[in-house]
C-alpha cells in the first residue's frame, strides 16, 4: 500500500548539486543511491567562484550525462547562481548532499538550515561509502596534475579526460613560455 497516488503524495524531485570538477566514483555512488529513493533526480552542475575549474561547465555536464545514461530517472543540468533558486525553479523539494566526514557534516547542516528557512526545501545528507570517504575532486585534480594514478577514484572515462585536459594545459603552458622567451 505504498502507492503515492493513494495518499495524494506528489512525486519528489531531488537535486544533487555540486561542482563535479571532476565527477568522482563517490558522486556516482550517491547519484545511483538517490535514483533508488526519488522519482526524479536532477544532477545540478554549478560553479564555485572560490575554485579554479579544470573542466568547463558544459564539459562537466556532458561527461556526467555519458556516465549516467543508463539511469532513467536521472538528468543533468548546468545552472548559475544560488542552488536554492535553481532547486525552486525545477520544482525540487529535496537537496541531496554527500557527507564524507565531520567537516562536511558541519558545513552541510548550516546550508540545510538556511535552505529550509529560505525556501522550504529539505536536505538529505547521504553518507559516502567508506571506500570514497577520502576522495574529493580537489584531491583528484592535484594527484592527476602531478602525474599520479586516479583510476580508483574516478570512472575510466573521467581518468581519460583528465589526462587529455592536463596534457593540453601543459602544452599550452610550454608554448606560452616559449613565446615569452622569444620576446
Amino acid at each position: 500500500m505504498n502507492n503515492n497516488t493513494e495518499h495524494n503524495i506528489k512525486p519528489v524531485i531531488a537535486v544533487f548539486s555540486g561542482g563535479f570538477d571532476p565527477i568522482t566514483e563517490g558522486h556516482l555512488d550517491i547519484i545511483r543511491r538517490s535514483a533508488l529513493i526519488f522519482n526524479r533526480v536532477i544532477v545540478a552542475v554549478g560553479t564555485n567562484p572560490e575554485k579554479v575549474e579544470l573542466f568547463s561547465k558544459s564539459e562537466r555536464v556532458e561527461l556526467i550525462r555519458e556516465l549516467i545514461k543508463g539511469i532513467p530517472n536521472v538528468e543533468v543540468q548546468g545552472y548559475e547562481g544560488l542552488t536554492i533558486d535553481f532547486v525552486k525553479s525545477v520544482g525540487g523539494t529535496v537537496i541531496i548532499k554527500g557527507v564524507r566526514d565531520s567537516v562536511d557534516l558541519r558545513y552541510e547542516l548550516q546550508q540545510a538550515n538556511t535552505n529550509r528557512l529560505a525556501g522550504g526545501v529539505e536536505t538529505l545528507l547521504m553518507l559516502t561509502g567508506d571506500r570514497y570517504a577520502l576522495t574529493s575532486s580537489s584531491l583528484i585534480k592535484q594527484v592527476a596534475t602531478m602525474g599520479g594514478d586516479v583510476s580508483s577514484m574516478v570512472p575510466q572515462r573521467v581518468a581519460e579526460k583528465l589526462k587529455e585536459k592536463i596534457s593540453s594545459m601543459k602544452q599550452e603552458k610550454r608554448a606560452s613560455f616559449q613565446e615569452n622567451d622569444a620576446s
